[in-house]
């Protein structure tokens, strides 16, 4: 997932930016079990939105699955590109939207409702809107009802959370908890060169907090592809053939991973 509007200060065109992406993706996954796409995002405070979400069509059959918008939440509400994401849903082409980190359920009611995200980034904001009756017990909104029965995903990245201020720390990130609701979570790294993190130390840092063994890592991981904007076969072959069997041994071994 990357902007590409943040590429064309030096003569970049936005067909540039990505067709160098995918480029390197190809170069990247040459003689290896990876399959890469790539989301084009548009920034919320920037007015490019339409011409990203077009450039990001006219690419979808060379690798680029999904148009996105990123940036500042707070005061750029997803509705402000609302042509970029019709423009989306006209031509068949998939959409997630970062909503529900910097603030809280009305961004998500925006992005599924509004916008048409069929993903949402982050999306943990969710959890304001449940309340729990004197047992303890979580009673879901209509909105958080909508967004698990469709099983809409979220990209949770708990660490990248922690860096900004959402959660102190990740043992108080309400993944646990919208695991436990069976929403559809997947976990991400968010932005690797500002995180430092890698999709190990994210697991890992998930079983430090929660305890998470083999089989939690794995309904995760299955997640994330169920979650893919591949094509269902190709989902459906990934599973299969390379998740399920890459965690087998170790589910079979019986061993936890190591904290």
């Amino acid at each position: 997932r990357f902007a590409p509007e943040l590429h064309t200060e030096h003569g970049l065109s936005l067909d540039d930016a990505i067709e160098a992406v995918l480029a390197g993706f190809e170069a990247g996954s040459h003689g290896t079990e990876l399959t890469m796409r790539a989301i084009c995002s548009a920034m919320r405070h920037m007015d490019n939105s339409l011409q990203v979400a077009q450039a990001a069509v006219r690419w979808r059959d060379e690798g680029v699955v999904a148009f996105d918008i990123a940036g500042p939440e707070d005061g750029y509400p997803p509705d402000d590109h609302i042509l970029a994401f019709q423009y989306c849903q006209r031509e068949n082409f998939h959409i997630t939207v970062h909503a529900g980190e910097a603030y809280g359920p009305r961004s998500i009611w925006k992005a599924v409702q509004f916008c048409g995200a069929e993903r949402l980034g982050h999306g943990i904001r969710i959890i304001e809107d449940m309340q729990h009756d004197e047992h303890g017990e979580p009673e879901l909104s209509r909105l958080a009802h909508f967004l698990r029965d469709r099983r809409i995903p979220l990209e949770v990245c708990p660490t990248s959370n922690v860096n900004t201020g959402v959660v102190d720390r990740v043992e108080d990130h309400p993944i646990a908890e919208l695991v436990d609701l069976h929403f559809r979570v997947t976990v991400n790294t968010d932005n690797r060169l500002m995180s430092g993190v890698t999709m190990t130390s994210e697991m890992m840092a998930l079983v430090d907090a929660f305890g998470y063994g083999w089989d939690r890592l794995r309904w995760l991981t299955v997640n994330g592809m169920k979650s893919s904007f591949l094509p269902f076969r190709e989902r459906l072959q990934l599973i299969e053939q390379v998740i399920k069997p890459r965690f087998a041994p170790l589910e079979a071994w019986g061993t936890e991973p190591p904290v």
